[in-house]
């Protein structure tokens, strides 16, 4: 059996389960308070954690919100084989990250880091089936990419986000017109803070 997917076992279980749990209830106090204020947490807690954050970032976040994973492989054994390598070439260490980070403003949507849940003993297999059941679960919506993407640059003529108003209406302007395509992190986020998650609906990540 392949190291990297075997089951959780000794201490380490029960210490995953409990944060995994505790990551949960976190989220959960989460879509009240999301739906009062909108989207303003979610990139606000992201650019705390990540102050080398650009515009682009910020539109992957949100295009992740709103759109679930492009990058989503639907053949089971083909993502089980793609989590497995890169879980074995993790770059450690990395930032400090929470086990789980929330992406839509309703918390269903979030992001499992992998250098948490490696170091936690969590189960690959488990996390690659919940990552392409999200994928066939998770229905892709253009039309509220585009209201994130006018509330971003609402939220950013306000003062609330560290970006020009002008700078993300011409990116998200661009990208309206690409047809809202998915965009991988820029070279200098990807160097700052080594990105390494999955994206998942919170309801498959069971205590099982």
């Amino acid at each position: 059996m392949d190291r990297t997917l075997s089951p959780i076992r000794g201490a380490a279980r029960p210490l995953l389960k409990v944060a995994i749990w505790a990551s949960l209830a976190l989220i959960a106090v989460l879509p009240v308070a999301a739906q009062e204020e909108g989207l303003e947490q979610i990139p606000e807690a992201q650019i705390a954690r990540y102050p080398r954050m650009q515009p682009q970032a910020l539109y992957q976040l949100l295009h992740q919100a709103a759109m679930g994973s492009e990058h989503a492989v639907s053949d089971r054994e083909a993502a089980r084989r793609w989590l497995a390598r890169e879980i074995e070439t993790l770059e450690s260490p990395g930032p400090e990250e929470p086990l789980m980070e929330p992406l839509s403003p309703d918390g269903q949507l979030v992001r499992v880091n992998l250098r948490p849940f490696v170091r936690m003993g969590g189960d690959a297999a488990v996390l690659s089936e919940a990552f392409v059941r999200t994928s066939e679960l998770y229905t892709a919506d253009p039309a509220t990419l585009e209201r994130y993407c006018d509330q971003a640059v609402t939220l950013a003529r306000e003062g609330a986000l560290p970006f020009a108003a002008s700078e993300l209406e011409a990116l998200f302007t661009r990208q309206e017109q690409q047809g809202y395509p998915a965009v991988h992190h820029s070279e200098g986020y990807a160097d700052a803070y080594r990105p390494a998650y999955r994206v998942v609906l919170r309801e498959l990540l069971n205590e099982d």
